[in-house]
């Protein structure tokens, strides 16, 4: 059997780099925190007086699991207030994704703050809630979320505009 390759520890490695080189082509001052599991952020963004704190997150199957850790004991939309929770007014995400995409190709990345992420989690499964955070997953016809689709809103998608609202309403 052939190891893998892209394990997951090359796809946050790897989301990481993608997600410095971004924001360094929209001209901001990158800072990388150094050392493994940083807690709540990965980097930080820089534009004169503007700063957030961004963390990193990536994905080579389609979904971001972000609350498991908080679901013991409470239900999904409890976990995700408890995740909301830990999380700081100036920090957003950064999500890379790699599913479907070839070496030679971009991962589709997108930004997006702890409550938009929220919002979106407790909407999940037809408004049941869900720990991972879909890019776009149709729901098959069996059970509470039966024959709806998730999907994470296109104005997400990382874009100079999309940074410099980010900036501006969170920094």
């Amino acid at each position: 059997m052939k190891k893998e390759q892209f394990t997951s520890w090359h796809v946050g490695v790897a989301a990481e780099a993608i997600a410095a080189a971004q924001f360094a082509r929209c001209g901001v001052a990158v800072s990388v925190q150094y050392g493994a599991d940083q807690p709540e952020y990965d980097l930080v963004v820089v534009e004169g007086d503007q700063i957030l704190k961004v963390s990193v997150k990536g994905s080579k199957d389609g979904g971001w699991g972000l609350t498991q850790s908080y679901k013991k004991g409470r239900d999904y939309h409890e976990a995700t207030q408890a995740w909301l929770e830990a999380h700081g007014k100036k920090t957003i995400f950064c999500l890379v994704q790699f599913k479907g995409v070839e070496l030679g190709e971009m991962p589709r990345v997108y930004l997006a703050t702890p409550s938009e992420i929220a919002t979106v989690l407790d909407s999940s499964r037809a408004g049941n809630g869900d720990t991972i955070l879909h890019e776009y997953k149709e729901w098959s016809d069996k059970g509470v979320a039966a024959g709806t689709i998730d999907q994470i809103p296109s104005s997400w998608v990382f874009s100079e505009e999309r940074l410099r609202e980010m900036l501006d309403k969170h920094s």
